[in-house]
Protein backbone atom coordinates (compact mmCIF):
# COMPACT_ATOMS: atom_id res chain seq x y z
CA UNK A 1 0.00 0.00 0.00
CA UNK A 2 1.28 3.19 -0.79
CA UNK A 3 2.10 5.79 1.85
CA UNK A 4 0.41 8.22 -0.46
CA UNK A 5 -2.82 6.75 0.84
CA UNK A 6 -1.65 7.30 4.06
CA UNK A 7 -0.64 10.83 4.15
CA UNK A 8 -3.25 13.70 6.28
CA UNK A 9 -0.81 16.03 6.84
CA UNK A 10 2.28 17.68 5.66
CA UNK A 11 4.91 19.01 8.74
CA UNK A 12 8.14 17.58 7.96
CA UNK A 13 9.17 16.34 4.77
CA UNK A 14 11.82 13.18 4.87
CA UNK A 15 14.09 14.82 2.65
CA UNK A 16 15.24 17.35 5.73
CA UNK A 17 18.45 15.84 7.67
CA UNK A 18 17.33 11.82 8.23
CA UNK A 19 19.84 11.79 10.65
CA UNK A 20 17.58 14.26 12.91
CA UNK A 21 14.42 15.09 11.37
CA UNK A 22 14.28 18.46 13.54
CA UNK A 23 15.82 21.98 13.41
CA UNK A 24 19.36 22.56 14.48
CA UNK A 25 18.77 23.90 17.36
CA UNK A 26 16.69 20.83 18.62
CA UNK A 27 18.61 18.21 20.91
CA UNK A 28 21.14 16.22 19.42
CA UNK A 29 19.68 12.88 21.02
CA UNK A 30 16.53 12.40 18.61
CA UNK A 31 14.71 10.78 21.26
CA UNK A 32 14.17 14.20 23.44
CA UNK A 33 13.88 15.80 20.22
CA UNK A 34 9.80 16.08 19.26
CA UNK A 35 7.54 18.52 21.05
CA UNK A 36 3.97 18.53 20.62
CA UNK A 37 2.79 20.90 18.15
CA UNK A 38 -1.33 20.40 17.75
CA UNK A 39 -3.74 20.43 20.50
CA UNK A 40 -4.45 16.63 19.41
CA UNK A 41 -1.03 15.73 20.26
CA UNK A 42 -0.79 17.66 23.23
CA UNK A 43 -4.18 16.64 24.70
CA UNK A 44 -6.71 14.96 21.97
CA UNK A 45 -4.87 12.18 21.64
CA UNK A 46 -4.56 10.90 25.42
CA UNK A 47 -8.27 11.34 25.46
CA UNK A 48 -9.25 9.53 22.13
CA UNK A 49 -6.44 6.76 23.63
CA UNK A 50 -8.16 6.33 27.19
CA UNK A 51 -11.59 6.37 25.82
CA UNK A 52 -11.52 3.64 23.19
CA UNK A 53 -8.92 1.66 25.12
CA UNK A 54 -11.71 1.49 28.01
CA UNK A 55 -14.32 0.73 25.74
CA UNK A 56 -12.72 -1.81 24.19
CA UNK A 57 -11.90 -3.50 27.69
CA UNK A 58 -14.69 -3.71 28.68
CA UNK A 59 -16.22 -4.80 25.70
CA UNK A 60 -13.22 -7.40 25.15
CA UNK A 61 -12.99 -8.39 28.18
CA UNK A 62 -15.24 -11.83 27.75
CA UNK A 63 -13.31 -12.87 24.80
CA UNK A 64 -10.22 -12.13 26.79
CA UNK A 65 -11.59 -14.43 29.73
CA UNK A 66 -11.41 -17.46 27.06
CA UNK A 67 -8.25 -16.73 26.16
CA UNK A 68 -7.08 -17.05 29.20
CA UNK A 69 -8.76 -20.37 29.86
CA UNK A 70 -7.51 -21.51 25.91
CA UNK A 71 -3.86 -20.46 26.83
CA UNK A 72 -4.21 -22.50 30.33
CA UNK A 73 -5.44 -25.72 28.80
CA UNK A 74 -3.24 -25.69 26.01
CA UNK A 75 -0.05 -25.26 27.36
CA UNK A 76 2.31 -25.03 31.01
CA UNK A 77 3.35 -21.44 31.72
CA UNK A 78 2.28 -18.19 32.37
CA UNK A 79 -1.01 -16.60 31.01
CA UNK A 80 0.70 -13.19 29.91
CA UNK A 81 4.49 -12.54 28.13
CA UNK A 82 6.29 -9.62 29.95
CA UNK A 83 9.22 -8.15 28.28
CA UNK A 84 11.05 -4.55 29.25
CA UNK A 85 10.41 -2.53 26.34
CA UNK A 86 11.39 1.25 25.55
CA UNK A 87 8.53 3.70 25.48
CA UNK A 88 8.70 7.58 24.87
CA UNK A 89 12.10 9.27 25.76
CA UNK A 90 13.24 5.84 25.99
CA UNK A 91 11.62 5.23 29.36
CA UNK A 92 11.08 1.30 30.00
CA UNK A 93 7.86 -0.06 30.96
CA UNK A 94 6.37 -3.64 31.14
CA UNK A 95 5.02 -4.86 27.84
CA UNK A 96 1.91 -7.15 28.08
CA UNK A 97 0.99 -9.74 25.35
CA UNK A 98 -0.94 -13.29 26.11
CA UNK A 99 1.66 -15.78 25.52
CA UNK A 100 1.71 -17.73 22.15
CA UNK A 101 4.76 -19.32 22.50
CA UNK A 102 5.92 -22.34 24.68
CA UNK A 103 7.63 -21.56 28.22
CA UNK A 104 10.92 -20.65 28.05
CA UNK A 105 10.75 -19.18 24.87
CA UNK A 106 13.15 -16.44 24.70
CA UNK A 107 16.05 -18.70 25.87
CA UNK A 108 15.99 -20.53 22.49
CA UNK A 109 16.52 -17.41 20.16
CA UNK A 110 20.40 -17.79 19.25
CA UNK A 111 19.76 -21.61 18.72
CA UNK A 112 16.91 -19.96 15.99
CA UNK A 113 19.11 -17.26 14.64
CA UNK A 114 19.58 -19.07 11.57
CA UNK A 115 16.27 -18.81 11.11
CA UNK A 116 15.71 -14.59 11.28
CA UNK A 117 14.03 -13.48 8.38
CA UNK A 118 14.65 -9.52 8.97
CA UNK A 119 17.47 -7.70 8.21
CA UNK A 120 18.89 -5.47 11.18
CA UNK A 121 18.34 -6.00 14.67
CA UNK A 122 14.91 -7.30 14.48
CA UNK A 123 13.92 -10.81 15.26
CA UNK A 124 11.40 -12.67 13.40
CA UNK A 125 10.77 -16.45 12.16
CA UNK A 126 7.46 -16.42 9.98
CA UNK A 127 6.65 -20.15 10.99
CA UNK A 128 8.74 -20.52 14.68
CA UNK A 129 8.69 -23.37 15.86
CA UNK A 130 8.36 -21.80 19.31
CA UNK A 131 4.76 -20.92 19.06
CA UNK A 132 1.90 -23.11 20.62
CA UNK A 133 -1.36 -24.79 18.90
CA UNK A 134 -3.41 -21.73 20.28
CA UNK A 135 -0.51 -18.98 20.08
CA UNK A 136 -0.78 -19.65 15.67
CA UNK A 137 -4.43 -18.86 16.54
CA UNK A 138 -3.91 -15.60 18.49
CA UNK A 139 -0.81 -14.97 16.24
CA UNK A 140 -2.59 -14.97 13.14
CA UNK A 141 -5.64 -12.97 14.43
CA UNK A 142 -2.94 -10.56 16.43
CA UNK A 143 -5.93 -11.43 19.83
CA UNK A 144 -2.34 -11.82 21.82
CA UNK A 145 -1.99 -8.16 21.35
CA UNK A 146 -5.31 -7.31 23.62
CA UNK A 147 -3.46 -6.64 26.90
CA UNK A 148 -1.62 -3.90 25.62
CA UNK A 149 -4.95 -2.08 26.24
CA UNK A 150 -3.70 -1.89 30.16
CA UNK A 151 -0.68 -0.21 28.73
CA UNK A 152 -3.18 2.61 26.73
CA UNK A 153 -5.22 3.03 29.79
CA UNK A 154 -1.48 3.61 31.73
CA UNK A 155 -0.38 5.89 29.17
CA UNK A 156 2.38 3.89 28.37
CA UNK A 157 1.17 3.20 25.12
CA UNK A 158 -1.14 4.85 22.67
CA UNK A 159 -3.62 3.04 19.67
CA UNK A 160 -1.34 4.17 17.16
CA UNK A 161 2.59 4.70 17.30
CA UNK A 162 5.91 3.04 16.54
CA UNK A 163 5.83 -0.37 18.05
CA UNK A 164 7.80 -0.84 20.97
CA UNK A 165 11.49 -1.73 20.98
CA UNK A 166 13.44 -3.91 23.45
CA UNK A 167 16.29 -2.18 24.71
CA UNK A 168 18.77 -4.37 22.87
CA UNK A 169 17.59 -3.59 19.48
CA UNK A 170 17.62 0.41 20.41
CA UNK A 171 21.43 -0.48 20.97
CA UNK A 172 21.86 -0.99 17.15
CA UNK A 173 20.05 1.90 16.46
CA UNK A 174 21.46 4.28 13.99
CA UNK A 175 20.97 7.76 15.51
CA UNK A 176 18.51 8.62 12.83
CA UNK A 177 16.34 5.69 13.94
CA UNK A 178 16.25 6.42 17.80
CA UNK A 179 13.74 9.33 16.79
CA UNK A 180 10.97 6.86 16.70
CA UNK A 181 11.51 6.72 20.92
CA UNK A 182 10.49 10.76 20.59
CA UNK A 183 6.41 9.07 20.19
CA UNK A 184 4.85 7.27 22.99
CA UNK A 185 4.40 3.52 21.04
CA UNK A 186 1.50 2.03 19.95
CA UNK A 187 -0.85 -0.99 19.76
CA UNK A 188 -0.22 -0.70 15.48
CA UNK A 189 1.55 1.67 12.93
CA UNK A 190 2.04 2.43 9.68
CA UNK A 191 4.27 -0.83 9.19
CA UNK A 192 1.28 -3.44 10.52
CA UNK A 193 -0.71 -1.84 7.60
CA UNK A 194 1.96 -1.66 5.02
CA UNK A 195 3.14 -5.27 4.61
CA UNK A 196 4.96 -5.65 7.80
CA UNK A 197 7.12 -8.65 6.94
CA UNK A 198 7.38 -7.88 3.28
CA UNK A 199 8.97 -4.68 4.64
CA UNK A 200 12.60 -4.19 5.77
CA UNK A 201 14.11 -2.88 8.84
CA UNK A 202 15.44 0.32 7.25
CA UNK A 203 11.82 1.15 5.34
CA UNK A 204 9.99 -0.07 8.72
CA UNK A 205 12.00 2.58 10.51
CA UNK A 206 11.63 5.19 7.76
CA UNK A 207 7.60 4.66 7.99
CA UNK A 208 7.54 5.26 11.51
CA UNK A 209 9.73 8.88 11.10
CA UNK A 210 6.76 9.54 8.12
CA UNK A 211 4.44 8.61 10.81
CA UNK A 212 5.78 11.03 13.22
CA UNK A 213 6.04 13.94 10.85
CA UNK A 214 2.68 13.51 9.75
CA UNK A 215 0.87 13.03 13.35
CA UNK A 216 -2.68 13.78 13.14
CA UNK A 217 -6.15 12.53 14.51
CA UNK A 218 -6.98 11.64 10.61
CA UNK A 219 -4.19 9.87 10.30
CA UNK A 220 -4.36 7.75 13.39
CA UNK A 221 -7.92 6.74 12.85
CA UNK A 222 -7.19 5.86 8.92
CA UNK A 223 -4.02 3.47 10.52
CA UNK A 224 -6.80 2.09 13.06
CA UNK A 225 -9.22 1.65 10.53
CA UNK A 226 -6.53 -0.11 7.87
CA UNK A 227 -5.53 -2.31 10.94
CA UNK A 228 -8.62 -4.56 10.97
CA UNK A 229 -8.18 -5.74 7.00
CA UNK A 230 -4.21 -5.83 8.03
CA UNK A 231 -5.29 -8.11 10.39
CA UNK A 232 -7.71 -10.12 8.47
CA UNK A 233 -4.83 -10.90 5.56
CA UNK A 234 -2.65 -12.96 7.67
CA UNK A 235 -0.70 -13.22 10.57
CA UNK A 236 2.63 -12.13 11.34
CA UNK A 237 6.30 -13.92 12.44
CA UNK A 238 7.86 -14.32 15.52
CA UNK A 239 9.17 -11.63 17.57
CA UNK A 240 11.33 -11.23 20.43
Amino acid sequence: MGLEGIHTGSRTPLSRDPAMGAEPSQSRDPALSYVPRTFYEKVGKRLFDFAVALGATLLLSPLMLLIVVAIRLDSPGPILYVSTRLGRRARPFRFLKFRSMRAGADRMKDQLAHLNEMDGPVFKIRDDPRVTRVGRILRKTSLDELPQLFSVLRGEMSLVGPRPPIPAEVEEYELWQRRRLSVTPGVTCLWQVSGRNQIGFSEWMRLDMEYIDHLSFGLDLRILLLTVPAVIRGGRGGAS
